[in-house]
């Protein structure tokens, strides 16, 4: 667990739907965690066609990967999500049930949500890159 982890909304910028607009972090080491993917075990994409059923699985490979460095959602320091749509209420659906989910500390540090045109394997319609100081 880090050190210390501050999380900032300064006056003068928009209020958030949750996030902060800045984290600042005093510690020795990160873990930047490849973009998880609503990808199986096996090796095949979870739920096509499904968001919600990829996003669980994206918080459950997120959820391992944090748990390999020794790390949980309450470390992570930046969240990058991308998500297949260019639809704001579709982003906004994904926000929430990120949120809601058992990753949903990872998401009131510095977060960013964008809607994409293509993600890296068919089928994909999430996906989400974390940081987290250890």
């Amino acid at each position: 667990m880090a050190e210390k982890i501050t999380r900032i909304n300064p006056e003068g910028l928009h209020k958030t739907p949750g996030y902060h607009h800045i984290t600042v972090v005093e510690a020795g080491r990160t873990a930047h965690l490849a973009g998880q993917c609503p990808i199986g075990p096996d090796g095949a994409v979870v739920g096509a066609g499904d968001l919600d059923a990829q996003i669980d699985q994206v918080v459950a490979n997120s959820m391992a990967a944090l748990r390999a460095v020794g790390a949980g959602p309450e470390d992570v320091i930046r969240s990058v999500i991308y998500v297949l749509s260019d639809e704001q209420k579709v982003l906004g659906q994904a926000w929430a049930r990120l949120v809601d989910s058992a990753l949903g500390a990872a998401f009131t540090t510095a977060s960013t949500l964008l809607g994409v045109a293509q993600l890296g394997f068919s089928d994909q319609l999430i996906e989400v890159d974390l940081t987290a100081a250890l």
